[in-house]
């Protein structure tokens, strides 16, 4: 390990800690979270969703940073996917258990917030499968768009505001990549699987899992790269 590396694992405990160490931390959190649901969406997103792709370019090339990579742009747009996320968050959580009593499998109205069960057990994987089949492939593209966009734009924060070729940009995506790994792969082996636990888990912990959740997306983003090469 270099230093930089000592430098980002300190960043990473830095942010990470107050969540273990002090109770008053982690009440702050959870009224903040209370009270600004979205906000702090975007802002766990933004830092530790970026963080990932850091640590995915180091695995790529070395860096933790390198000329066009944009890590405010990315930070931008990872908070904004933060939210779209919360939002799947809250529409999958209430309407998958509605689905499932339409199917003949009645659960009770808070089973994600009782004590771990069998039952728990199925609606937080029933939950996490509806989510990531439905939600996760438009998410990713969408994704993988801004991605390029900030790259064309020299990873300049003015650059992300311009207009977006979507078609020239959709075109050009390496599809099998996508299918065979992103979709294919990391859906079905990774994100249902993590997902499930994360629903699983008290809300005093979810952050903490969601941070290593966002770390682990940027080494998956990194495989993908070098597959692609």
């Amino acid at each position: 390990m270099k230093p930089k590396d000592f430098v980002f694992a300190a960043l990473v405990v830095a942010l990470f800690a107050p969540f273990f160490l002090s109770p008053v931390a982690l009440a702050a959190y959870k009224v903040a979270n209370a009270q600004h649901p979205l906000l702090l969406s975007f802002l766990k997103f933004a830092v530790l969703a970026t963080l990932g792709e850091c640590l995915g370019l180091r695995i790529r090339t070395g860096r933790y940073n390198q000329p066009g990579f944009g890590i405010l742009p990315r930070a931008v747009v990872w908070g904004v996917l933060g939210v779209a996320i919360k939002a799947a968050f809250t529409i999958f959580t209430a309407g998958t258990p509605r689905f499932l009593a339409e199917l003949g499998t009645v659960l009770p109205p808070d089973i994600l917030k009782q004590p771990f069960s069998g039952l728990k057990l199925l609606a937080s994987f029933s939950v996490s499968v509806a989510m990531n089949l439905v939600f996760a492939p438009w998410m990713m593209t969408l994704h993988k768009i801004t991605d390029d966009h900030i790259g064309r734009t020299g990873g300049s924060l003015r650059g992300l505001f311009t207009p977006i070729a979507f078609g020239e940009i959709l075109a050009a995506l390496n599809w099998p990549v996508m299918w065979h790994f992103v979709f294919k792969k990391t859906i079905p082996l990774f994100w249902i699987p993590a997902h499930t636990v994360t629903f699983l888990l008290p809300p005093e912990y979810q952050i903490v899992f969601a941070a290593v959740l966002g770390i682990v997306l940027g080494v998956l983003l990194a495989i993908a790269a070098r597959m692609k090469r």
